[in-house]
């Protein structure tokens, strides 16, 4: 772990934004984009291994090991780290991001001016949809960044994993992790409408059963921000609404349409006069027109109502174009909001030995072996660490299931 710690001190110094450790091979480092290789490092398996163990628990290890794959987000050396752990050829691997510490502003990241007004809503259902790295998830940080700027509100995240940690500035902010502070989705949803929230922050909306809370409890009055895969606003709706059977259509499509506020499409584009990406939006401002074709169902008429509404505040993806980001002389390059820097907030990631205690005396799993016909060891294998006990046991003892459960019981 010091080792690990070194290079992400190290890191933070020379703007590197991602980090690749993989055992028997040297640290790959991304700087500005380009890929490096620091001959000096390198982990061996071993160490990898290690890490690993450092960096995961044991639900987590026993994920990691049934998926082959785990994603987490931790501080570390004052940093915010987004590590997918992987295996492969050269066993376990990590790929490391450093996220910036900075937390983006609307204003900062191109985005229209019109999305300031999202942080003063007090209920609906605002959806940010687009594609893997559209940039969906930083454009909803933003918001609840304006929001904690600008009013107090208690707002929950529901997330997975906790990018962005948002510092108490007007707002109370509690973020949640899938696995960490919450067993899925739609548990979270369900536990989050007895917290008494303002806002409520879903990380992204894929069961039928989290996109029907979700709108549940934009309906029971609250305002709930979301991410949804979806390239166009019709596909956005379309996936709402396919969140209940056929005979249920109806009723929800009267749910969405009371209570949608805005939907954005966002992908991001190259500009060739500015040399580098930006968000390219469609923007859905749910007025009485879109209402009533989300209820008659005539999601068909959306893309004409959009192409006649530049009035109302809404774009197509080429009037946004167009109108927006061509006549737009000045933007913020992506390399200062997102340079990797220090983490701003100052609360600590504080784990509750309440909840984990289960993880103390709960075997991740067991099992018996022996040289002979006796004795008999048997290794229980807990988060803590090893138990290992040998037995003489006779033909005639009791059963090695009792025996087992009997040890469970001295250990705690």
């Amino acid at each position: 772990m010091e080792k690990f710690e070194n290079i992400m001190s190290k890191a933070i110094k020379e703007t590197v934004s991602d980090i690749y450790l993989t055992g028997g091979h040297p640290v790959v480092s991304r700087r500005c984009g380009n890929i490096e290789f620091n001959n000096n490092v390198k982990f061996s398996h071993q160490e990898v291994d290690d890490l690993v163990k450092k960096l995961l628990d044991s639900r987590q290890l026993a994920v990691l090991s049934e998926r082959k794959s785990f994603d987490i987000a931790v501080s570390l050396c004052g940093l915010r780290l987004r590590i997918n752990i992987f295996i492969s050829a050269r066993g376990l691997s990590l790929a490391i991001r450093i996220l910036p510490g900075h937390l983006p502003s609307i204003d900062e990241l191109n985005l229209h001016p019109s999305l300031h007004e999202i942080a003063k809503l007090k209920s609906g259902l605002v959806l940010s949809c687009g594609p893997t790295g559209g940039g969906k998830s930083t454009t909803i940080a933003a918001i609840i960044n304006e929001i904690n700027n600008t009013r107090p509100a208690h707002i929950i995240t529901l997330e997975n994993p906790i990018e962005f940690r948002f510092p108490t500035v007007k707002a109370f902010i509690q973020q949640r992790e899938l696995g960490d502070h919450m067993v899925s989705f739609s548990q979270g949803l369900i536990d989050v409408l007895r917290e008494n929230p303002d806002v409520i922050v879903v990380g992204e909306l894929r069961e039928s059963d989290v996109i029907r809370l979700t709108i549940n409890a934009a309906e029971a009055g609250h305002l709930v921000i979301a991410t949804l895969h979806a390239s166009t606003p019709e596909e956005a709706i379309y996936r709402l609404c396919n969140s209940v059977p056929s005979e249920s259509q109806d009723e929800i499509r009267n749910q969405i349409a009371a209570m949608f506020q805005w939907l954005i499409v966002q992908q991001l584009i190259y500009i060739e006069r500015i040399g580098f990406r930006v968000p390219l939006l469609t923007i859905v401002r749910v007025n009485s027109a879109m209402r009533n074709i989300i209820r008659e169902n005539k999601l068909h008429q959306l893309q004409s109502v959009l192409s006649t509404a530049q009035n109302a505040g809404m774009f197509t993806a080429e009037r946004y174009l167009s109108e927006y980001l061509n006549s737009r002389h000045k933007f913020t390059h992506p390399d200062i909001i997102f340079r990797p820097s220090a983490e701003k907030t100052s609360d600590s990631v504080y784990r509750s030995s309440i909840t984990d205690a289960w993880q103390e005396t709960r075997p991740v799993r067991q099992r018996a072996t022996s040289t002979g016909v006796e004795p008999i060891i048997i290794r229980l294998e807990y988060a803590s660490g090893d138990v290992e006990r040998v037995l003489n046991i006779d033909d005639h003892g009791e059963s090695l299931d009792k025996i087992i459960r009997q040890l469970h019981r001295e250990e705690k």
